[in-house]
Order: structure tokens, then C-alpha cells, then sequence
């Protein structure tokens, strides 16, 4: 009886003693938490739609300390790292008990260290609290690898150390390492790739494969026996890594987007990763363009370009200059965001309202002529007059005469009420007021505001905002800026503007996808401007010296706009022309068939000094040039449609090809025709006055 109640008495004493050991590890496990700061101070990333990276930021003590994910790295890479540091690791509480005892007695045995103990959460804790190698240090590691696996699960102790390991210099992370040393993203590591970035943080300074190649390939020849030897790679996949070179210098690390990155930082300093909307093809493709392009502008002139999907509104594409290191160009400032006068890039939204208001029609006829409004009497862009024009023709040609007077009609206040009641940034300077100028360029505007503006074109007449980050909450609903019938007048408009002169691709393309386009030239030649949009995409291209210096000829249909093709070109194709369905209200008559009310416009009643004769041009057949050579296009059953174009004359206008008359509205300027075969072609244009002109053009 006593030996009983005494056994029962010492195994009371155990079990107490054993809670309060238990008791007094979770108190001390509560009360001393391993030290997580450096998880926490990683490098800041912008990162694009896909996941890859744009642009990162060292750490505040300048260590590339990317955040590293086990499934965005390749099975290759995670099956080699746990062979040959820590097999056991799917098993054990953070110490493995077998690799404790073999370590130790091979310490008895050859009285030296012969293999480590430490398993990957043992690393990942000294890595997390980086201490001298002594004994202490060693179970300091022990209990803090304890407490790690009671946080955490093994693939978040995974992710851990994948963050932090050392792979020599400043860099931390098997994703800093994967750029830095071979420029590819982790998931995307070769065997023997995988093998050096096993080895390295071994060693990481004594191994650096810029500095001992010799050793980084002993190291990663090293590794991969062993793996031949456990299985993790075949005999023939061992011969062939060994084959492949070692890197011998460090790649920059990505630099994608610069202006955006710091744009999106600023915007969400507390954020560690960015998550953008960026398409990270079709960035650095565009990159690589406005590069080439800028080799043909003026000293110290520079590119801004802009992608957004329409139905979105997501930004895929973002260049705030074409060389963000070339101090010469200004090349860090954002173009994107600067505010600039925009030109003529702003007569489709007053046309718009004027379509709207009921006012005008597109084949309304206005007078294109020197009109003087009050002190103030603005010129079209090379001082040629075309007497009396369309609304179409006045828009796809850009006059200016014609934009004022509408403009005079509809109201600046009003247009400046409408655009700044959608987002769009407006500025006059000084004392200045929304006033006619507004119509040429008479204000202060940004090209992403001039973007938001064209997609909402795109989308109907609909404007939201721009969409940049995947974290972006839902977007306020979209704010109509002008009616479907007034957004589907300006895109068929724009979608027949004449192509960039010396561009040879424009035509094709522009017939193939129907791209509706509008270029603006600001004062004194300061900013070129081409923004365009098909049924999928919106693209602004701004071409100008930062600091607001002229660049004499250099205007938006020379410049720009043939930027603005070559992007679209580089776009995947939409298939079909933005807002193809036609509003019931929108209605395709000829000038004749509106009524009297719509078939003029005038310059106002109370506009002193307006000139009433006619300042009617020559005419002219402008396209294609007499003695040019025409190459001809396929297209569905033959040849792709040639336009001819003509300008001056009284309307309305005849069009014969080699004596045989081609179809066309009579009040228009444009007509379409399908040549039959190569050749030499005689095409004539006949005026309402009985004036002829001839052009002789090769097709070929």
C-alpha cells in the first residue's frame, strides 16, 4: 500500500513538473517571440498584371530583399533544396532529432564537425536573427525554430527562408537571386541553375559567380552529384548541367515602367507589393519603340505613350519618357502627368456636344474663312482657307475656323463644365477663364486625362477613370460625357481622318482594324499629340521637349501620329471598329436632306468682322499625288479600296478613273475606289463650277 501510494505520489510529481515545464515554454514562448522585422522590411515591388516584376526598391540599408513564394519557383529548384539541406523537413517540429545525434556522434568520433544539424527552420530562424556560430547561438536557433513551426506551416517556413537567404552582395531571396544572376523569374530555373543557387548560400561571398566562377562551378558540380546520388536528377540530366556556363557578371535588376513604379509607391507608401495593371509585354515592347523613334526627333525632345483597354479602363501600358536616364531629354520627368496645352485634340468633344445640342450634323456646312469674334481671330494651321466645309470635313482636316465657331455655339463654360465634370484636369493659367482658344489648344491639359477622354469616346460617350492597380475598389460608375449618337458621328469621323502622309503602313492598317484618330498641335510647335482608339484599345502618344521649348515642324500628323500606328500595330487586333452598332437617333443624310435648320452654321450673328466672301481654294486631287506610286493591297475579293481625296473646289464633287465615273456621296471630299489591276490610272475630280483636276499615279 505505501510502495503504491509512494509510485503514485512520484508520478503526480512528474506529470506537475511536466506541465509546468509545458506551462513555462508557452509562457516563455508568448513572452519572447521570434523577431520578425526583417520579413517585414522587404524590398518594396511593382509588380505587372502576370506577376512579374516591373520595377522593385532596395531596402532602407540598400539589400535587394525580394518576398519569395514556393510556388512561384520551380519543382526543380524546391526538390534540390530539400535533398540536400533538410530531407526530413515535411516531418520534423523544427529539429530533427536523427541529423542532431549523427552530428553529435561524428563529433565524438573524428572530434571535429563533420556534417551540420540545421534544418531549413533552423536557417530561416538564424537568418531571421543573425548571431555568431557558437553553442549558444546554436540551441538559441533550436527554440526559435520551435517556435516558427508552432506559428507557421512548413510552406510559410519555406517561403521564409526563400526570402532571406544570402546569394552574395546585397542580394536576399531566391527571386533576387534568379534575376540578379540569370535574369529570369525563379519558376523558370534550369537544373543546373538551380543547382549554384542550392550552393551559394553555403557560401555565398566565396562562391559569388562574378568574382570565383571557378568555385561556384566546383560548388554546383558538387551539388548535383549529390542529387544524381539521391535520385532528384537522372545521370543524363547531371551530364548535361554540367555543360552549361556560369554566369559572369550581375544583371541589373528589372526596370520596367520607371515612372509609373514611382508614381504607384507615392500613391500607397505603406504597400509592399504592387499589383498593377501593367501588361508587361506589350511595356516593354513599347519601350523598345519610343527608344528607336526618339533617334529621329530634335535634341532634347522626348515620347510619352499611354495603352488603356477600353471596356476596363486598365492601364496596360505606361511610358513617362522614352529614356528615363537620358538627362538631356528630361527623361525623369513624367509626360504622362504633365500638363500641357493639347492642341486640337479637344474639337471631337466639341463637335460632340454640338451633336448632341442637335446643332449640327456632320455634313452641316460651316465656312471656313478668316473670322474676327470680338478682339480675338484665330488662323487655321497653315493659313489656307477651304471656303465652305462639312462638319465632317472640318474635323477630319483639323480647320480651326470651323471649331471656333462651333465652339461659339455650343459655349466654353459649357465645354469646360462637361470635361471637368468627368475628371478631366483643366487649367488656364493665371486669371484665365474658358474662353474660344479653348478650341486650339487655349488651355492646360495631361495626356492620361486626354486618354480617359478618348475611351470614354471608345465606350459610347462614357467616361470613367483610369483603372492602374488589380487592388484598385470598383470604380465609380461611368459619367456620360456625350450621347451614343453624338460618340458614334465623332468615331466614324475620325475613323476616315486622312493617314499620316509619310507613313506608307497607316492606310493598310487603318483600313484593316478602323482606327479613329485625332492629332493637335500646340503653339509654337511645342506639343505633338495623336490619340486614337479602335473597339478595344485607347492609345495617346505626346511627342515634345519636356521643357517647353519649340520643336519648329514638328506637329501632330507629322510626328505623332505615326507613332500612334506603329503602337496599334504592335496591340493584338480587335477585330472590329469601336461603337459599330448604330444609335436609332443617329442619322446618315446627305446636306440637301437635313433640315434647313442643320444645313448651316453660321458664325453667329454678333461675330464683327467676319469676311462673307468666298475663299474658295483651287482645286485639287490630294491623294493619291499626281505622279505618285501606289502599292497596291489585298483585300476581300481583289484589291484592298484605294481612297481619293481631293480639297478646294465648290462642292458637290464628280470622281472618274480613266474616264469612267466611281460612286460617291457628291458632298463629299472622299471618294472610295477598287482598282482592277496595276498600271498607270488617270483619276479626275469635277467641281459644282465645272473646274477639273488630274492626277496621274503607278499602281503597282
Amino acid at each position: 500500500m505505501i510502495r503504491a501510494a509512494w509510485s503514485s505520489r512520484r508520478l503526480g510529481l512528474a506529470a506537475g513538473g511536466a506541465l509546468l515545464l509545458a506551462a513555462t515554454a508557452v509562457l516563455a514562448d508568448l513572452a519572447f517571440p521570434p523577431d520578425l522585422s526583417r520579413l517585414e522590411d522587404s524590398s518594396t515591388l511593382v509588380l505587372a498584371a502576370d506577376g512579374t516584376l516591373l520595377r522593385g526598391f532596395t531596402t532602407e540599408s540598400g539589400v535587394w530583399r525580394l518576398p519569395a513564394d514556393p510556388d512561384a519557383v520551380a519543382p526543380v529548384y524546391m526538390k534540390m533544396l530539400l535533398a540536400w539541406e533538410d530531407r526530413r523537413f515535411r516531418g520534423h517540429p523544427g529539429i530533427d532529432p536523427l541529423a542532431v545525434g549523427r552530428a553529435f556522434g561524428q563529433l565524438v568520433r573524428h572530434r571535429r564537425i563533420v556534417s551540420g544539424a540545421s534544418t531549413i527552420t533552423m536557417q530561416t530562424a538564424r537568418l531571421l536573427e543573425p548571431k555568431e556560430r557558437t553553442l549558444g547561438a546554436k540551441l538559441h536557433q533550436m527554440w526559435r525554430a520551435l517556435q516558427l513551426e508552432r506559428r507557421f506551416t512548413k510552406d510559410e517556413i519555406l517561403a521564409h527562408y526563400l526570402t532571406l537567404a544570402p546569394y552574395g552582395g546585397n542580394l536576399e531571396g531566391i527571386r533576387a537571386a534568379s534575376l540578379a544572376w540569370f535574369g529570369k523569374e525563379p519558376r523558370h530555373l534550369a537544373p543546373s541553375e538551380a543547382a549554384l543557387l542550392v550552393a551559394l548560400p553555403q557560401s555565398p561571398e566565396s562562391l559569388r559567380p562574378d568574382r570565383y566562377p571557378e568555385r561556384a562551378r566546383a560548388a554546383r558540380d558538387k551539388v548535383l552529384a549529390v542529387m544524381e546520388e539521391r535520385g532528384v536528377l537522372s545521370t543524363d540530366m547531371v551530364a548535361e548541367a554540367r555543360l552549361d556556363p556560369i554566369p559572369s557578371l550581375r544583371r541589373p535588376m528589372p526596370f520596367d515602367a520607371p515612372h509609373f513604379a514611382w508614381r504607384m509607391t507615392a500613391a500607397n507608401p505603406e504597400a509592399r507589393i504592387v499589383r498593377s495593371t501593367i501588361d508587361a509585354e506589350h511595356q516593354r515592347a513599347l519601350e523598345r519603340l519610343a527608344l528607336a523613334e526618339q533617334d529621329l526627333l530634335d535634341d532634347g525632345a522626348g515620347i510619352a505613350i499611354m495603352v488603356v483597354e477600353n471596356e476596363s479602363r486598365r492601364v496596360l501600358a505606361y511610358l513617362g519618357s522614352s529614356d528615363f536616364f537620358d538627362d538631356s531629354r528630361h527623361g525623369q520627368i513624367d509626360m504622362i502627368q504633365a500638363v500641357r496645352s493639347p492642341g486640337s485634340t479637344l474639337k471631337p468633344f466639341i463637335y460632340g456636344m454640338a451633336f448632341d445640342d442637335l446643332m449640327i450634323h456632320p455634313e452641316t456646312v460651316v465656312a471656313d474663312m478668316p473670322t474676327r469674334y470680338g478682339n480675338y481671330q484665330p488662323e487655321n494651321f497653315l493659313k489656307v482657307y477651304r471656303g465652305e466645309v462639312t462638319v465632317r470635313e472640318a474635323l477630319q482636316h483639323s480647320l480651326n475656323i470651323p471649331a471656333v465657331t462651333v465652339l461659339r455655339h455650343v459655349g466654353p463654360r459649357r465645354l469646360d463644365a462637361r470635361l471637368s465634370g468627368v475628371g478631366a484636369r483643366l487649367e488656364y493659367g493665371g486669371a484665365g477663364e474658358p474662353g474660344l482658344p479653348m478650341a486650339l489648344g487655349g488651355l492646360g491639359t495631361t495626356l492620361q486625362d486626354l486618354v480617359a477622354l478618348y475611351a470614354g469616346l471608345a465606350n459610347g460617350g462614357t467616361v470613367s477613370p483610369l483603372v492602374m492597380t488589380t487592388d484598385d475598389s470598383a470604380p465609380p460608375a461611368p459619367v456620360a460625357l456625350l450621347g451614343e449618337a453624338a460618340a458614334w458621328y465623332v468615331t466614324r469621323i475620325l475613323e476616315d481622318a486622312p493617314p499620316p502622309a509619310d507613313y506608307v503602313d497607316s492606310r493598310a492598317t487603318r483600313d484593316h482594324r478602323r482606327i479613329a484618330y485625332k492629332t493637335g498641335t500646340s503653339y509654337g510647335y511645342r506639343d505633338a499629340w495623336a490619340i486614337g482608339y479602335d473597339s478595344r484599345y485607347t492609345v495617346g502618344v505626346w511627342i515634345g521637349r519636356p521643357d517647353g521649348t519649340p520643336s519648329p515642324d514638328r506637329y501632330g500628323r507629322a510626328t505623332a501620329a505615326p507613332v500612334l500606328f506603329k503602337v496599334f500595330l504592335q496591340l493584338p487586333d480587335s477585330g472590329s471598329p469601336a461603337n459599330p452598332r448604330r444609335p436609332i437617333d443617329a442619322t446618315d443624310l446627305a446636306n440637301r436632306d437635313l433640315p434647313p435648320g442643320l444645313q448651316r452654321i453660321s458664325a453667329g450673328e454678333d461675330a464683327p468682322g467676319t469676311i462673307a466672301r468666298s475663299l474658295t481654294q483651287p482645286l485639287l486631287v490630294s491623294f493619291p499625288p499626281d505622279g505618285a506610286v501606289v502599292e497596291l493591297r489585298e483585300g476581300e475579293g481583289g484589291y484592298a479600296v484605294l481612297p481619293l481625296i481631293a480639297d478646294g473646289g465648290r462642292k458637290p464633287l464628280r470622281w472618274l478613273v480613266n474616264g469612267e465615273p466611281v460612286e460617291a456621296p457628291p458632298h463629299r471630299r472622299r471618294a472610295d475606289w477598287r482598282p482592277d489591276g496595276e498600271g498607270f490610272v488617270q483619276i479626275t475630280v469635277i467641281d459644282a463650277e465645272g473646274t477639273a483636276a488630274r492626277a496621274q499615279v503607278l499602281l503597282k
